[in-house]
């Protein structure tokens, strides 16, 4: 029997999310392995981990705040990626494929929140 946050869309996305940060951080210079490659890698993890810790034996309002910081960790990404793409670690377009995303799942996230009672 699967666990219910796995059935969650937000968490397969959250998940691939993380994956593919992680692949695209690899690409990074080796001067950010313990700055800017390591947040953007643990903010991205953190997204799946918020959702699935909040969605177990909490209570409504629970699973709301860690909701809310998986969306931070959300955020955080985005500002990881300004700043890769301002210092020139990753293209325009490897830029706008992870924005979009993270666009995507910011707005379902959001949506999800919403509708926690």
């Amino acid at each position: 029997m699967k666990f219910k946050f796995e059935n969650l869309i937000i968490w397969q996305q959250a998940i691939e999310i993380g994956e593919d940060i992680d692949m695209l951080s690899k690409k990074f210079p080796d001067k950010e392995v313990y700055n800017l490659s390591s947040q953007i890698r643990r903010a991205a993890d953190s997204i799946a981990l918020n959702i699935s810790e909040g969605s177990i034996g909490q209570t409504n309002p629970e699973f709301k705040k860690f909701m809310g910081y998986a969306i931070r960790s959300l955020a955080e990404v985005v500002t990881c990626l300004h700043k890769a793409k301002r210092r020139k670690y990753i293209t325009e377009q490897e830029f706008d494929k992870h924005y979009n995303a993270s666009f995507n799942l910011m707005n379902m996230m959001i949506a999800f929140r919403k509708n926690i009672k």
